[in-house]
């Protein structure tokens, strides 16, 4: 183990970056679990790493502006895709269509990384990614990158809140629910193309569901979810990192299982509570 200052620097900047991901990603988190589309973050992320792995087969690297694009390329039509199968009268449930969309990008993946040389660590990357090897300079560019979407949110939060809280009143008031749900999903794409690059598919998912399922079991109201989200992102996070580098475990995974954990306890503390509510 190195000395407290060694080891401050070591993590000071993936700790950063968790900051910035639960900023961005907790809020977002409060969307879809309301629009109850859960799977969207990972059904986008995989669409992200598809564009990533072919980037990765043509021979750019997965860490150049090339790969970015292409793989911000593959999220904004997998965005279109999701805003136009939406409709007030569906007889297909968004969620078949989300999970089509992960299913099919997940197997693409598999074949085209099945021609790539290391494909088995392109594949662990893009799962985990690899937050200790975050640089300064990812991190502030994504703190930018975040605070304009945050701000684009802020701007049009009626029309998002609205259509996510309450997706039937949005249609009576004629609001053009498939061209917000695009600029929504767009914004959210952009989101998740930058953070599949830094944290990987499933910590990305980790970061936006967690702290907003916890949040829903603890409060009602979405300003009371919101602090209560970013809290527990914040927390967890930096739990987990501390704990992957004192288990010598990979960070991504540590962090999840985290995670994962946290959340089981507030769901057992939740549970027990209305439990004993009920019988007093």
């Amino acid at each position: 183990m190195g000395s407290p200052p060694e080891i401050l620097s070591l993590l000071l900047w993936p700790g950063l970056a968790c900051l910035v991901l639960t900023g961005i990603h907790a809020y977002l988190g409060l969307h879809v679990v309301e629009r109850g589309v859960i799977f969207v973050d990972l059904s986008l992320a995989q669409v992200a790493a598809l564009g990533t792995t072919i980037a990765f087969l043509a021979g750019f690297s997965m860490h150049g502006s090339t790969a970015y694009y292409f793989s911000l390329g593959f999220t904004v039509l997998g965005a279109a895709v999701f805003a136009f199968t939406r409709s007030a009268h569906r007889r297909i449930p968004q969620e078949a269509i989300i999970g089509i969309v992960y299913a099919v990008s997940a197997a693409a993946a598999i074949l085209i990384i099945d021609r790539a040389p290391e494909g088995t660590e392109h594949i662990k990357y893009i799962l985990v990614g690899n937050l200790l090897a975050v640089s300064p300079h990812e991190v502030i560019k994504m703190g930018l990158l975040y605070s304009g979407v945050g701000l684009l949110h802020w701007w049009w939060r009626r029309p998002f809140l609205l259509i996510s809280t309450a997706p039937e009143q949005a249609f009576r008031e004629g609001i053009k629910v498939r061209r917000w749900d695009f600029l929504f999903y767009v914004t959210f794409g952009i989101v998740v193309t930058s953070s599949v690059a830094i944290a990987g598919v499933l910590l990305v998912f980790s970061f936006l569901i967690v702290p907003a399922v916890t949040a829903m079991l603890l409060a009602e109201r979405i300003g009371v979810r919101l602090i209560i989200g970013w809290a527990v992102g914040t927390l967890v996070s930096l739990v987990g990192i501390a704990g992957s580098y004192w288990l010598d475990a990979p960070t991504g995974a540590t962090v999840i299982c985290t995670f994962g954990i946290v959340l089981a306890l507030v769901a057992l503390g939740v549970g027990l509570s209305r439990r004993l509510r009920s019988t007093s």
